[in-house]
């Protein structure tokens, strides 16, 4: 610590990404990323946008990108809104939405980012409780009371399980006074977007990325779906912060992503169709599986401590997530899916640690 630092600064507690480790022939499952390369209508735009007018600045107000965007989910460019990655969109958006008198509610098991941002904004929070199936039940959201706004994710963060559109519009419809963002991260592999609830609700904001299903985590780009006076909000808010969030590259690249559906749809079949044999291969191995719309599974083992079998993994060169908080889900894994390869190898080297164990106590 420095005695340089603000008082606001003394009293963070930042948020700690997954491991980025340097080392190579490592089955990195940690940190949900897409297994198989971008599009190559991507790679080819990045190359074409890599010329002379680097020497410019990017468009600030991400035309053709918001373009691109309204146009695949049927709204209007100013009904959208990008940054640097979804994280730096809901930081915006919870300086615009959330500084308000009354609580943010909060999941208490949810993307761990969100308290960061309500402490570094003073946001006071108020966390709900999932279920004792570990599932977000939004009545239980509705009768927390007065709030200053609502955000969640769907899928949840690290579980999953994601809440059907019926769930959202009934939030919706019981929460008028107030913003709800929901954070769509994973909502490609499974879940069904809120964007089509946006022309009937003012107060609801979706927050979507192109890390996950569009293959570019190392690109940082991430928007926001609301109607034009809420984006209106984080548009002040970014103009007030850095008013060129996005290079010339990552906007080529992300334009180009937007518009290879095919791409898109072949890798997301093929990750859900993985993750559904991940998760019939880890029951057959004695694991509790928690239902996953996302390009994850969340699991446990009765016989073996989560902890121990993320080091096991580890020391055979595959790394998963371990969440040691809250303490609810400290006996699970988080385990993102990876190639078709890296799954079997994933789950050969499970099964090598649970017979190792089982014989070890005369099983």
């Amino acid at each position: 610590m420095s005695r340089f630092w603000s008082q606001a600064v003394h009293g963070l507690t930042p948020y700690v990404p997954g491991e980025q480790p340097r080392i190579a022939g490592l089955i990195k499952l940690n940190t949900n990323e897409c297994p198989y390369a971008p599009s190559l209508r991507v790679l080819q735009a990045i190359r074409d946008a890599a010329g002379e007018d680097l020497r410019l600045y990017p468009d600030p107000e991400a035309t053709q990108l918001r373009e691109a965007i309204a146009a695949h989910h049927g709204l209007k460019p100013d009904q959208v809104f990008v940054g640097n990655g979804s994280d730096e969109v809901l930081a915006h958006a919870f300086m615009a939405l959330f500084r308000q008198d009354k609580p943010l509610l909060m999941p208490d098991i949810g993307y761990s980012f969100y308290p960061v941002y309500a402490q570094l904004y003073g946001i006071q929070t108020r966390s709900v409780p999932l279920d004792a199936q570990l599932r977000l039940r939004v009545q239980d959201l509705l009768d927390a009371g007065a709030n200053g706004g609502i955000v969640l994710a769907n899928p949840n963060a690290p579980t999953g399980i994601a809440l059907p559109l019926e769930d959202i519009e009934h939030l919706l419809r019981g929460n008028p006074d107030s913003a709800v963002l929901v954070d769509e991260a994973y909502v490609d592999f499974g879940a069904q977007s809120a964007a089509e609830l946006i022309e009937r609700h003012p107060q609801l904001l979706v927050v979507r990325t192109l890390s996950k299903a569009r293959a570019l985590a190392g690109l940082r780009v991430g928007y926001a779906l609301g109607q034009a006076e809420l984006i209106e909000g984080l548009v002040r808010v970014k103009d007030s912060f850095n008013s060129y969030p996005l290079d010339r590259l990552a906007l080529a690249g992300a334009v180009a992503a937007m518009q290879d559906d095919t791409w898109f749809a072949h890798t997301r079949s093929r990750i859900v169709a993985s993750r559904e044999q991940l998760a019939g291969q880890l029951g057959e191995l004695g694991f509790e599986v928690l239902p996953s719309s996302a390009n994850f599974v969340f699991a446990r083992h009765a016989r073996h401590d989560a902890a121990g079998l993320a080091a096991a993994l580890r020391e055979r060169r595959i790394l998963v997530r371990h969440f040691r908080r809250p303490e609810r889900i400290a006996q699970f894994l988080r385990i993102s899916i990876g190639t078709e390869a890296q799954c079997e190898a994933l789950v050969q080297a499970l099964r090598g640690i649970v017979q190792a164990a089982g014989a070890g106590l005369g099983e």
